[in-house]
């Protein structure tokens, strides 16, 4: 266990316990040292205390961090197609299908899996239960995601993302003819009131979400869309386009059953295209790109063959 005292001077005084924390030093996340805090790894004064806890000039702080627990899940032979990859974080093409981390119904063959077989030490970034973990992608959604290997990476790709710092690009082939060459969509994001597994667009206790698109290429009843999140919300491109009448190709959730040539998509046709960010550690600009994968590039050969296809 290590242990880190602190005594506060009065220029910190009044700010709280976590944020103090948080600006002290660079290893632990303010996410990791709330954990810490709740379970009672810091005291005040030789007493818990709580992070909205207001500091006072003289105050002793002592900050016990437990040495990394030693994750549950089970490191797998899984290949992974890394686009980069340095000694404080991955980039990875995560295939339609995987799951990002173990969860109940997916113990196994996770994104999580396969990485605690290709990194040493990563258990224990980020929290036992998604070791490196900063971002998550659907299930049935492709493309990038991005890994830390360490907590000081993972602290900054996480704040990058909490800031909204960081600029994502997806791909998608949706219903229907969009007639607006760009747009965007502005819906509040909620979970559905009956269905807990969906969420939704404009509920009253929705957060605020963004998505931004450009129409790429139209067909007789499709359109290829490049989009841009501006927020990170649960499911957000694909309960967006839904809301304005354009759901995503193959997505059962918020499109519909799939019938008649539809099925010939047999999952969403959304993909992770492009994530820029400032590199944890040089802080320079750093651009990750995931090629469309082979199944949508057949959709879309399919459809431009076909301009007017029917499903």
């Amino acid at each position: 266990m290590q242990r880190l005292e602190y005594s506060v001077d009065s220029d910190h005084k009044t700010l709280r316990l976590d944020v103090f924390l948080s600006e002290s030093q660079d290893e632990l996340s303010r996410s990791r040292l709330k954990k810490l805090i709740e379970q009672g790894h810091v005291s005040v004064n030789d007493s818990p205390a709580q992070a909205k806890y207001k500091l006072k000039a003289g105050d002793k702080i002592i900050l016990n961090v437990p040495a990394p627990s030693v994750s549950e899940v089970e490191a797998e032979p899984i290949p992974l197609n890394i686009i980069y990859e340095d000694e404080v974080m991955l980039a990875i093409d995560k295939p339609a299908g995987m799951v990002v981390h173990p969860a109940p119904g997916h113990g196994s063959g996770t994104l999580v899996n396969a990485l605690l077989n290709h990194c040493t030490g990563l258990s224990g970034i980020g929290g036992v239960e998604r070791p490196g973990i900063v971002h998550r992608l659907d299930k049935d959604t492709s493309g990038v995601v991005l890994v830390a290997k360490n907590e000081i990476a993972h602290r900054a790709l996480a704040c990058q993302f909490k800031s909204r710092e960081i600029k994502k690009t997806y791909l998608a082939l949706v219903r229907g003819k969009v007639k607006t060459a760009t747009g965007r969509i502005e819906s509040s994001i909620g979970r559905h009131k009956t269905n807990r597994k969906k969420m939704a667009a404009d509920t009253e206790r929705g957060r605020q979400a963004q998505t931004r698109y450009e129409v790429m290429e139209t067909f007789g009843h499709f359109s290829y869309l490049r989009l841009f999140p501006k927020t990170g919300r649960t499911h957000q491109i694909r309960v967006h386009l839904a809301s304005i009448h354009h759901p995503v190709l193959g997505d059962i959730l918020y499109g519909g059953k799939v019938t008649g040539s539809y099925q010939k998509v047999h999952r969403q046709a959304l993909h992770a295209h492009r994530i820029e960010i400032v590199h944890p550690i040089s802080e320079k600009p750093i651009i990750f790109e995931a090629p469309l994968p082979p199944d949508m590039a057949n959709y879309l050969t399919l459809y431009r063959q076909n301009p007017t296809f029917t499903p």
